[in-house]
């Protein structure tokens, strides 16, 4: 009888363990390479922990920052060009400040985009990855 008991407990415990849901492994999250934003976590923010590159010397435009400001983790930069033109850029908060000279990579524009921290659609904005500070 009891040798009976036992196998049976056995048998019991081994079914039950068996039937325990597996704790489920996610995949790493591929690393990127420089130059490419990381890929996100459903939920989670995408630019979370993003910091400035640093922008080789002659590796992009040059302008003179006319505006700046922080919000959101980023820094907004307006700056113009030799020409005079003027473009709007963010970027991961950076310190800058207006009257700075900078080079910043070429970058597609992104069109009407609404900053929510800043309450602001800028016409035409630029997400660069860092400027340079060239002074």
């Amino acid at each position: 009888m009891k040798k009976t008991t036992i196998v049976v407990l056995s048998i019991a415990a081994l079914a039950l363990a068996g039937c325990k849901d597996k704790p489920k492994t996610e995949a790493p999250a591929p690393v990127p390479q420089q130059g490419q934003i990381p890929a996100a976590q459903p939920g989670a923010d995408p630019h979370a922990g993003m910091k400035a590159q640093e922008i080789p010397a002659g590796a992009g435009k040059k302008a003179t920052v006319t505006q700046t400001m922080n919000s959101g983790g980023y820094t907004y930069v307006e700056a113009a060009d030799e020409k005079g033109e003027k473009v709007w850029m963010a970027l991961p908060e950076t310190k800058v400040a207006k009257g700075d000279k900078i080079e910043y990579p070429e970058m597609p524009p992104m069109v009407n985009f609404q900053s929510k921290t800043l309450n602001r659609t800028f016409e035409k904005i630029l997400f660069v990855p860092g400027i340079r500070i060239t002074k």
